[in-house]
């Protein structure tokens, strides 16, 4: 259970949009694919989270992000990272698990989840990563039904929740910049409130993406943009909003200690405990970060006093009351 979510989604939802249309640009969020995830980044200040689905495949099921994750799985994880945190969060939608009908019901408990909005690709199911060779999109007419759907299920749950039409148009088979101009242009006439657009090879591809729709909220996933944009080229090429991602940041520094304790064993944890000697978050620091301080104070409104006279008579690294 977690104990620190203190808003619901709907209030979620309208800070999401108080931040898109009054806070400076670009909104720098931290995608990531667990509760933790996003409560590290909470914790370390932003205001914004973004679920990955590819993330959620890898570390949620251990697999490959190829549209295997299944919505009740996906939902299940998205209702405990809104509930860890009290910032808004963007959830990845998937290709709304299938046809209008499948995505209805996604939205629907999407929504219910807690998400403050949603982004919905035009992928053909099954999905791949988008940054996947062998990348396939669905027709414009296809897409846009499951558009409709998902903003008619939005408008009777909570209108404010932020629907995004994300386009993996530009590396897909037959793709390219036309295409994914014709797709946002669709899209947008249908209603939805921002577009995602993925993939896009270099700088100039940007620009006539955020230059071709004005006034259009953008969310541009740069990842294959080399060299890689700094945090003053996404405001000066029009980005309303980009992710960091903490879960990759995590895979690659997990992979690089393993190999390095594979090598020297309790060593290699050793040293790198020693360079976070002076680091604000200790060893037993996510018992802290997860809300061990709450469960104090409940114990304090509702046990005997006697009960709490473990505290003083047990040994332990970690003391809730010193926090």
């Amino acid at each position: 259970m977690h104990l620190r979510k203190s808003v619901i989604s709907g209030r979620m939802s309208t800070e999401l949009r108080r931040q898109l249309h009054e806070d400076a640009k670009p909104l720098v969020g931290i995608s990531g694919a667990t509760p933790h995830h996003a409560q590290l980044a909470e914790n370390a200040g932003f205001r914004l989270f973004f679920h990955s689905g590819s993330q959620a495949a890898a570390y949620i099921m251990g697999l490959p992000d190829a549209g295997l994750m299944t919505l009740t799985e996906a939902v299940d994880n998205i209702r405990r990272i809104c509930q860890a945190v009290s910032i808004p969060v963007i959830a990845d939608l998937e290709t709304g698990f299938g046809n209008p009908v499948n995505t209805t019901r996604a939205v629907h408990d999407y929504i219910t989840a807690g998400v403050a909005g949603f982004f919905l690709e035009d992928q053909t199911f099954p999905k791949r990563c988008g940054f996947t060779k062998g990348v396939e999109v669905v027709p414009v007419p296809d897409a846009i039904a499951k558009y409709r759907a998902a903003l008619a299920r939005r408008d009777m749950l909570d209108p404010d929740v932020v629907v995004i039409a994300r386009t993996d148009a530009r590396a897909a088979v037959g793709g390219g910049m036309e295409e994914v101009l014709r797709r946002c242009e669709a899209y947008l006439a249908c209603g939805v409130d921002m577009l995602m657009v993925m993939a896009l090879q270099d700088r100039e591809e940007m620009r006539r993406v955020t230059e071709a729709f004005p006034g259009t909220p953008i969310y541009v996933n740069a990842s294959s943009i080399r060299p890689p944009l700094s945090a003053t080229e996404y405001g000066a090429l029009g980005a309303a909003t980009y992710n960091i991602s903490i879960s990759k940041v995590a895979q690659l520094m997990m992979d690089a200690f393993l190999r390095d304790c594979h090598e020297r064993g309790a060593d290699a944890f050793n040293d790198f405990m020693e360079t976070q000697k002076n680091s604000r978050h200790g060893t037993f620091s996510y018992l802290e970060l997860t809300g061990f301080p709450e469960v104090l104070e409940i114990e304090r409104q509702f046990l005997p006093q006697e009960q709490l006279e473990k505290y003083e008579s047990s040994l332990g690294e970690y003391d809730p009351r010193n926090n």
